[in-house]
């Protein structure tokens, strides 16, 4: 069972996962949420454009590489962004980042995970958002974390996977923040490495 976790929870994924891990899905879903209406029918609701993004830092906190729409593998090639959705449209993951771990550079410390309305709606307009990592050989959830806090953020630091003692763990962050591209929210990201 998918620990839920709550803002600046952390958590081991190897022990939640019951095991060692090769890979791993950071999975992100929303929907749009739906305005006007009568009893709900007749509600209209415009696209929304959330972008998942991952940045590499390295031991002294410099990012190394980053992981979106615009550039859709590492260079590395240890990470990989399967495409850009951009209306939140459909069931599931709208988005996923693939981490394979036994790949990722030694000379990486830290993942960061972040999320950003790229068409500048608030979070006031989006319901149901939340990020996921699962196993990807096995699909097994391994944590959920709720983004749905609405307000008037444009962008959220979802996450943070980091090397501790020779294992991976998460830290969920849910910092609120505003910018269309993960570059607006580096300020934000630092205090959190």
């Amino acid at each position: 069972m998918a620990v839920n976790l709550q803002k600046g929870q952390k958590i081991s994924l190897e022990k939640e996962a019951g095991g060692a891990l090769a890979r791993v899905t950071m999975g992100l879903g929303w929907d749009v949420a739906k305005k006007g209406g009568f009893f709900g029918f007749g509600a209209k609701s415009e696209a929304i454009d959330l972008d998942a993004s991952v940045v590499m830092f390295d031991d002294a906190n410099r990012p190394v590489d980053v992981v979106w729409f615009r550039q859709l593998k590492s260079r590395d090639g240890s990470i990989t962004h399967t495409g850009d959705n951009r209306t939140g449209a459909g069931d599931g993951d709208d988005e996923q980042i693939i981490v394979d771990l036994r790949t990722v550079p030694a000379s990486v410390k830290s993942l960061v995970f972040t999320v950003n309305s790229f068409t500048g709606q608030n979070f006031s307009t989006v319901q149901n958002a939340f990020c996921r990592i699962f196993d990807t050989n096995n699909g097994k959830e391994i944590a959920r974390y709720d983004l749905s806090v609405q307000g008037s953020h444009t962008a959220q630091i979802m996450a943070k996977l980091y090397r501790h003692n020779g294992e991976w763990k998460m830290h969920a962050i849910g910092e609120n923040g505003t910018g269309r591209t993960f570059d607006d929210l580096m300020p934000l990201i630092v205090p959190h490495l």
